[in-house]
């Protein structure tokens, strides 16, 4: 898949060396998403669902921050009218709630690179990437309660998962916010940097997975998830079923291939 790097609807999509890149761009509102952006991601990401010449996905914001979380004044006002009622309802399970399911489902490996802001969707976004490097001083936020509504997005779920119960109600009981430092030492994302490091740190990683073995790497994140909410039996049912795909592909006999040889494999994503 070869897409266009233009940015459309406040999102920018481009495919470099493999991998990629979204780009949240509306930094006015500190990127923001309302629902039109929210659309255009997801349509991408069901697209990269699919697509064999990828090897991974990055998810960056423009400017100085990440993503400030939907932009309820753009979403609530539709020809400067207010939806009808029942929209929160009808429009959250295919856009914000489909958004955070495709990045933790989709087989390949989601980064994401955080500076400052990442708050309500843009926070999920972060948690439900597989590998999240921050700023240390970046701010992590779920500002619902806070503003008088209850989460969404999948903080819930996520949240307590990552993090356990007592801290995720501070996060979202309290609306206590987080540095990035304080978020990678809890195990809330993958890795805190000075900000003058974010994007060397995020480059080093997207080379890693990019020379990885596609095919397990997104099987082993399929089980990971899938054991999240199951037995140990039905996880290592999991387990069998992704080893006998991952057997099965050219990279899993590169991989023999470079044991034998005492050399280090060369990957070709299949």
């Amino acid at each position: 898949m070869r897409v266009s790097a233009d940015v459309t609807d406040g999102v920018g999509v481009s495919v470099q060396d493999d991998i990629l890149e979204i780009v949240l761009d509306r930094p006015e509102r500190k990127n923001a998403l309302h629902s039109a952006a929210i659309v255009r991601i997801v349509g991408t990401l069901e697209t990269v669902a699919t697509d064999d010449s990828l090897r991974g996905v990055i998810i960056r914001g423009s400017g100085d921050n990440f993503c400030s979380g939907a932009d309820w004044v753009a979403q609530n006002r539709t020809g400067g009218q207010r939806p009808r009622t029942g929209s929160i309802q009808r429009r959250t399970p295919v856009q914000a709630h489909r958004l955070i399911q495709l990045i933790m489902e989709v087989q390949l490996p989601v980064v994401c690179a955080v500076r400052g802001w990442a708050a309500g969707i843009g926070c999920q976004i972060a948690l439900a990437a597989d590998f999240t490097v921050a700023e240390n001083s970046s701010r992590f936020w779920e500002p619902f309660v806070k503003r008088g509504f209850t989460p969404d997005s999948g903080a819930t779920w996520l949240l307590p998962r990552l993090i356990g119960v007592a801290r995720a109600k501070e996060l979202l009981m309290l609306g206590r916010e987080v540095s990035g430092a304080d978020a990678a030492e809890w195990g809330l994302i993958h890795r805190a940097v000075a900000p003058a490091d974010l994007d060397a740190a995020v480059d080093e990683l997207l080379v890693e997975l990019g020379g990885a073995a596609t095919v397990a790497v997104g099987l082993t994140k399929r089980a990971i998830h899938r054991a999240l909410e199951s037995s140990l039996a039905t996880a290592m049912e999991t387990e069998a079923n992704a080893l006998e795909l991952s057997s099965r592909s050219p990279d899993f006999k590169e991989g023999l291939a470079a044991f034998q040889e005492k050399r280090s494999p060369n990957f070709g994503g299949r």
